[in-house]
């Protein structure tokens, strides 16, 4: 630990950028945008479940437009690009705020998701996979600590912000917050980032090949499975974790009172990801990050005590902690930086559409009747398919080269 604090303290600057831009995600982030919802349906007429279908789409629409313009961190310069992707965040929180027909809120939520979940955590880091080889996994953990600094802070303002004011007023102080910073961003110095950039502006038929030539290669099918597996999961369960505790019988004070242990958990295991993967390399643990949650799951379903629920928040904030930066490094072990941002974009769109597809299908198991202990084990043999499909991986030679 003391390592990396002095690695911190030597690499700040480029460390708080990505932080910065992980942080700022936060806006275009489930758990945030889910402050809303009761607002929003109120004040448009309409049902939490037409509401989830709004942004299920919306999602998934945001998802396919990453694919043709998540390269753009691979040449062009990363201050130009981040200005632009904030400034579409800052404009869609407005237009949330300021919407008063349902199509400006279907498009505002596409900005959203795209900017904020898709491409805002997407430039932080590419940047960092690419200026960092020997300490990659330290610069991405201290990255990821943004997603929890947000986390344990937004809530607590958004709230209040609705509370005194209005949801309408939340969203759109939220945006001129946004375009308040590109004030700043302006006189930022990120030059340090380019110098891996290419000079090759992909066409979009070059754009198809690239992507389809990762997709028939066999290391697609060993990596994509288990960043879609952990997203699907975690998502769906997350969105419905108090019609489970309700279920169960548990008291829901005490369950929101455990997500503390979560997002401490995350939080420590964030940190000593990012320092594991540089020692034992993220090949290494991609074979294995998945099992806390999987053994999580069983917790969920067998155990009928509420300490069950506890169990599985610590074993999911085990790997959700580490799962950032270990996706995102062995990438770069197994395709190189050279065309990283193309391909963290094509990862980047399954992991987004994996978030529509878990509540909506989980839910849909639930509306079958299905019991809460099938559902988990379900979830954990989904997850256990996808830990021995990883171990493929140690087959994969690790390379600096592009694909």
């Amino acid at each position: 630990m003391v390592q990396f604090l002095k690695f911190i303290k030597l690499n700040l600057k480029p460390l708080s950028y990505g932080w910065l831009l992980t942080f700022l995600s936060s806006f275009g982030q489930t758990y945030l945008i889910s402050l809303y919802v009761i607002h929003i349906t109120q004040a448009f007429d309409i049902t939490e479940g037409t509401f989830g279908a709004i942004y299920a789409v919306c999602t998934v629409v945001s998802s396919m437009i990453m694919l043709s313009i998540g390269h753009t961190v691979d040449h062009i310069p990363v201050k130009k690009v981040s200005f632009f992707t904030i400034l579409a965040l800052a404009m869609c929180c407005i237009l949330m705020g300021l919407s008063y027909h349902l199509a400006f809120v279907f498009l505002a939520l596409i900005g959203l998701r795209l900017s904020g979940q898709g491409m805002l955590s997407h430039i932080s880091f590419t940047i960092l996979s690419k200026y960092y080889d020997k300490d990659r996994g330290k610069a991405i953990s201290f990255s990821t600590l943004g997603f929890s600094i947000g986390e344990a802070i937004l809530p607590i303002i958004i709230v209040s912000t609705i509370a005194y004011f209005d949801w309408r007023i939340a969203m759109i102080g939220s945006g001129i917050l946004l375009l308040i910073y590109l004030i700043r961003l302006r006189f930022t110095d990120l030059s340090h980032f380019d110098q891996q950039l290419n000079s090759f502006k992909p066409s979009s038929k070059s754009l198809f090949k690239d992507f389809f030539e990762i997709i028939k290669d066999k290391r697609f099918l060993i990596l994509m499975p288990t960043s879609f597996v952990l997203s699907f999961t975690a998502t769906a369960v997350i969105f419905y974790q108090y019609v489970f505790v309700e279920q169960k019988g548990w008291s829901v004070t005490l369950y929101a009172s455990f997500f503390t242990a979560y997002a401490i958990t995350r939080l420590l295991f964030s940190l000593f990801g990012g320092l594991w993967v540089d020692r034992f390399t993220a090949k290494t643990l991609f074979r294995f990050y998945l099992i806390p949650i999987g053994l999580g799951l069983l917790a969920f379903a067998y155990i009928n005590s509420i300490i069950g629920a506890l169990i599985f928040l610590i074993l999911m904030g085990i790997t959700v902690g580490m799962s950032g930066t270990i996706k995102t490094s062995v990438l770069a072990e197994v395709y190189g930086i050279k065309k990283l941002g193309t391909i963290r974009s094509l990862f980047t769109m399954f992991m987004v559409l994996s978030t529509a597809l878990g509540p909506l299908i989980i839910g849909q198991m639930i509306d079958m009747g299905l019991s809460i202990q099938i559902i988990m084990i379900s979830l954990s043999l989904f997850v256990l398919l996808c830990i021995l499909n990883a171990q493929r991986i140690k087959y994969v030679p690790r390379i600096k080269t592009q694909l």
